[in-house]
């Protein structure tokens, strides 16, 4: 019986493949989204924080924002069929997938050296004239190239920056008031409205029971400037920081 998992947006880009041969993009998402896990059906994905996927993949992120799509389209379709048969004959799919992805060309154009400041700035919760300027940009230049590295501009950005930091400090057992304190909300209520406007359900049901694995190829599973991340049918849990940027999670 297929299991039904909530995924929630998080900024980041993914590549998935799944063990019955499917590989696919998976866009950074605005609002939460249903996945469904077949039985049996493996899922191996490479992550992309947020803005470092454009580069790698060869197209903007607001070209992928809450798609899914083949991977074939992106890359062709040999490049894309011949990965799929090595991940499928490998004894560590993880690996394949990072160097497969790490050997690459870059694309230059799609990438920007102002991204760390722009994330460091939405973190910090700066209002958004603040990180413009922070980054020697104009309000208008900034959200241009939030939409390109990110899929979307600076304040969906933050708005799903602070829920994932919310998320993390609650999951920790700290109280939800100053959980939302800290994230920056104006308070419990305004912490609770936000959940529910981005993923649809209350706090308390994403806090109990704990979250499985995020994501998934059949919609969108689990990759600092490319994480790669592997999930469901593994009774393993490895965590590697890459050089890249990637981390693999089995």
């Amino acid at each position: 019986m297929a299991q039904v998992h909530r995924i929630l947006p998080d900024g980041c880009i993914d590549i998935i493949w799944s063990s019955d041969g499917r590989l696919i993009v998976a866009g950074p998402d605005t609002v939460a989204t249903l996945a469904s896990w077949a039985p049996g059906v493996r899922h191996l994905g490479l992550r992309f924080d947020p803005g470092c996927g454009p580069a790698r993949l060869g197209v903007p992120a607001a070209e992928l924002r809450d798609r899914r799509s083949e991977l074939a389209d992106l890359w062709g379709a040999g490049p894309a069929r011949r990965l799929a048969e090595r991940l499928a004959d490998a004894g560590d799919p993880a690996w394949v997938l990072e160097t497969c992805v790490a050997a690459r060309p870059r694309h230059p154009a799609l990438g920007d050296p102002l991204m760390p400041t722009i994330v460091a700035g939405i973190r910090a919760g700066l209002p958004v004239a603040e990180v413009a300027r922070a980054a020697a940009l104009s309000e208008r230049q900034l959200l241009r190239r939030c939409r390109q590295m990110f899929g979307y501009g600076p304040k969906t950005l933050a708005r799903i920056l602070r829920l994932q930091d919310a998320l993390r400090s609650a999951r920790a057992g700290r109280r939800l008031a100053v959980v939302a304190a800290d994230a920056g909300y104006a308070d419990q209520a305004h912490l609770a409205r936000e959940v529910r406007a981005l993923a649809g359900v209350t706090l308390t049901s994403l806090l109990d029971p704990p979250p499985r694995p995020r994501r998934t190829a059949g919609d969108k599973p689990a990759g600092s400037c490319g994480q790669a991340v592997a999930t469901a049918g593994s009774g393993a849990n490895r965590s590697t920081w890459l050089p890249s940027g990637s981390r693999t999670v089995a």
